[in-house]
């Protein structure tokens, strides 16, 4: 399957970020699988919408590759990985996402887990 970024559709579209969603694109031993496209502006971090899930951290699971810009991933053991353009990379639950240089992210990501993420983050926004 091919899919141009511009089919993949928007989940959120925020002021520094563009979250692009496509459930059921593929599987794996846990279940169906999520394609997503990440646009984030330097700066960008979502550590306050993640306040209120477990660990208040992201708990999906993402296997990905940074396309161009710069982001640390913080873990909840203390740990980070600074991300940058050419990069693949697996983030095991427990992470959050800072951007220190606008970023294009492609990422697939368990697609229940992922998607209660995204509606926590949705959830966090409409309530402030």
């Amino acid at each position: 399957m091919r899919l141009p970024k511009e089919d993949i559709p928007i989940r959120l579209d925020i002021p520094g970020a563009v979250v692009r969603h496509l459930p059921d694109f593929g599987t794996a031993a846990s279940g169906p699988l999520a394609a997503e496209y990440f646009s984030l502006a330097t700066g960008t971090d979502i550590a306050p919408l993640l306040k209120g899930l477990q660990d208040d951290a992201c708990q999906s699971v993402h296997w990905g590759f940074v396309v161009d810009g710069d982001v640390v991933v913080t873990y909840t053991d203390g740990k980070t990985d600074h991300c940058t353009t050419g990069d693949v990379f697996h983030w095991p639950a427990g992470h959050s996402v800072r951007v220190e240089r606008d970023a294009e992210l492609i990422l697939f990501s368990p697609q229940y887990a992922h998607a209660a993420v995204m509606d926590h983050m949705v959830t966090v926004m409409a309530s402030a």
